[in-house]
């Protein structure tokens, strides 16, 4: 764990940012249970292999991550904590997801433990062991500090032996929890084990006919051939229903805190009414909002319709991705392309503002959760919407290109001593070359437009070279400012005399200009950019030749 400053320290009993909130009701479920004062501390997560891990999973691990770091530091280090990242793949392929190769291999092997379920992609013993070695190594390239847990081997190991024979016991109270919240079809036929076919080796959902508890058995009959087969419920032979899976594992691992998404409020909460069935204590947590697609559709990991981890890390930071999971998550977010330059600022911006913080500002600030503690001391003197704009107009194909752009207007700047800009210059060229380049829409003026642009082209030929963002951010309003069409009359300190200046006129130089709808302040643009470039590049625009290569 690391070691806060004695300012954040002193802060600490103010800190109101969400993992703390959630820390401390982890603190007080421990302080109600029985041995809660001197247990390791066991944050779980869950994961379902039957389909490529996507970037929600990652989010879980995170935002669980955070969580354990806050109580780590109220409990001022004393408590030994473990994250279980668990991952259910002795459950059966219910269905092939539509974004993996070879579906007929998997079609074949329905309803077969994952970890039997041949690998599509040809690279691992199973498609369990292929999507687990994904999850693996994404975790592991944040730095995670967790514990990997397999479904298929804690079964067959016996880790769960005991609580299943204790469900065994519990049956007919599980019953009782389950079945009232079943249609009567599911529920003729539903029980929490589901025993794994030695013939088929199918995982099999048929009702017990007999149960065992003293030997630890049940009896079902085989759907195909008719044939009573009796069965321990320990070493693998089986595994459980979902639900009662969770709470199973609740109890056998003494499981103190997990998140969930929104969508299984109502299977936490019958997941803990089994839990306490089975003389366990259901885990603190909370319902986080899911995650949308950019049609505000759910993300599904068999439709493969949300970013992947690297998808993101591709043109973005792993800091900038953390900080989206931080940011309010119990409100539903759009998770695709174009809300990276955005979390890509956000990140910037709050890193910058960090040094200047009192303490309960800092344990406030997303960037202290992110890098646990220790945000980095990073000076950034560009923004990366900026930075996508200067590539845009400059045509820079590659980082070098656009360093030189940066270095002709940013002072003492270079790759070795701004390593973070450096970063930030190549995700830059390869998402402007990849999503913005693509979708640029270039219009020409009218009359109007044309005699504004004009007009700006003019009055930043009398700029001096060394003017600032602002002098030309000035510039860039006396010009909107001196044609109606632009003007404001009601905006703040607006006189009859120098009126303000509408958006219109920004939403003008963007679409001429840069081919966008939204843009950079442009002054800060034109002074990065340079003036010349600047006045070269309205003539393009007035020309038409900006719209014919686009």
């Amino acid at each position: 764990m690391s070691s806060p400053d004695s300012v954040v320290t002193a802060a600490l009993s103010e800190a109101k940012a969400w993992p703390f909130e959630e820390a401390r009701r982890l603190i007080a479920r421990l302080a109600k249970i029985k041995g809660g004062d001197e247990k390791t501390v066991i944050f779980e997560t869950g994961y379902g292999p039957s389909g490529l891990p996507h970037i929600g999973t990652f989010g879980e691990v995170a935002r669980t991550s955070m969580v354990r770091h806050a109580f780590e530091l109220l409990t001022d280090g004393r408590r030994k904590t473990r994250l279980i990242c668990f991952s259910d793949d002795m459950d059966g392929l219910r269905k092939v997801p539509s974004n993996v190769p070879n579906q007929e291999l998997l079609h074949a092997a329905l309803n077969k433990p994952l970890t039997a379920v041949p690998d599509p992609f040809g690279k691992f013993e199973s498609f369990a062991h292929h999507n687990n070695a994904m999850l693996r190594d994404f975790l592991d390239r944040f730095g995670f500090d967790y514990e990997f847990m397999s479904a298929t081997e804690a079964y067959k190991a016996g880790v769960f032996d005991e609580t299943l024979l204790e469900m065994l016991k519990a049956y007919d109270k599980v019953m009782d929890i389950i079945l009232p919240t079943l249609g009567p079809e599911r529920r003729a036929t539903y029980s929490p084990f589901l025993p794994v076919s030695p013939r088929t080796g199918r995982v099999l959902q048929v009702p017990m006919v007999e149960r065992h508890p003293r030997k630890g058995t049940i009896v079902y009959v085989d759907p195909d051939t008719g044939e009573k087969i009796e069965t321990k419920v320990t070493g693998g032979a089986v595994k459980c229903q979902w639900k009662a899976d969770w709470a199973m594992r609740w109890t056998a691992l003494g499981v103190d805190y997990e998140m969930a998404g929104k969508d299984l409020i109502d299977s936490v909460t019958l997941s803990s009414r089994i839990c306490k069935a089975l003389g366990g204590a259901p885990p603190e947590g909370f319902n986080y909002e899911l995650f949308l697609d950019d049609k505000g559709e759910k993300i599904s990991k068999s439709r493969g319709n949300g970013l992947t981890i690297d998808d993101w890390l591709k043109y973005a930071s792993p800091e900038s991705l953390s900080l989206f999971m931080y940011q309010k998550p119990k409100t539903a977010k759009r998770l695709y392309f174009d809300v990276i330059p955005r979390a890509v600022d956000e990140y910037l911006q709050l890193l910058a503002a960090y040094p200047r913080q009192d303490g309960k500002a800092k344990l406030d600030n997303a960037v202290w959760h992110v890098h646990s503690g220790n945000p980095p001391a990073a000076e950034v003197p560009l923004t990366f919407v900026l930075l996508l704009n200067l590539v845009a107009a400059s045509n820079a194909g590659d980082k070098d290109v656009l360093w030189g752009f940066i270095r002709r207007h940013v002072k003492g700047v270079s790759p070795e001593t701004h390593p973070l800009l450096d970063q930030l210059a190549g995700y830059a060229v390869r998402y402007y070359t990849d999503f913005v380049k693509p979708r640029k829409k270039y219009r020409l003026a009218d009359a109007e437009e044309t005699a504004a642009l004009n007009a700006l082209s003019n009055a930043l030929k009398t700029a001096s070279a060394d003017a600032t963002a602002e002098d030309l951010q000035g510039i860039i309003y006396d010009v909107g400012r001196a044609v109606p069409r632009y003007q404001d009359h009601n905006a703040k300190g607006a006189t009859p005399e120098r009126p303000g200046v509408s958006n219109a006129w920004f939403n003008t130089i963007y679409e001429v200009l840069l081919g966008e709808e939204k843009g950079p302040r442009f002054g800060s643009f034109v002074q990065l950019y340079g003036i010349k470039e600047t006045r070269a590049l309205i003539d393009k625009a007035l020309s038409g030749e900006l719209t014919k290569a686009a």
